[in-house]
């Protein structure tokens, strides 16, 4: 994979943003960057939060796999 560290980068931006906007909202402060989410509504600005969470590891575990290694273990 070619743009492996691009992946990596963006998950970890993308895990940073969405756990520290949880724990914020808990708090009662948000991102001012992100605020187009808090205007959405808090359910649904929540599950978005949640959906960074969960896309950001995702990306993060997709980067990390070494396709090749699984292609050449599935096929003995």
């Amino acid at each position: 994979m070619k743009n492996k560290g691009l992946l990596l980068l963006l998950g970890y931006l993308l895990f940073t943003l969405g756990i520290t906007s949880v724990v914020m909202e808990l708090v009662g402060t948000h991102w001012y960057f992100l605020a187009w989410i808090e205007q959405l509504g808090r359910l649904l600005s929540f599950i978005l939060k949640i959906l960074m969470l969960v896309g950001g590891i995702l990306m993060i575990v997709l980067a990390r796999v070494d396709w090749e290694q699984e292609k050449r273990d599935s096929s003995k």
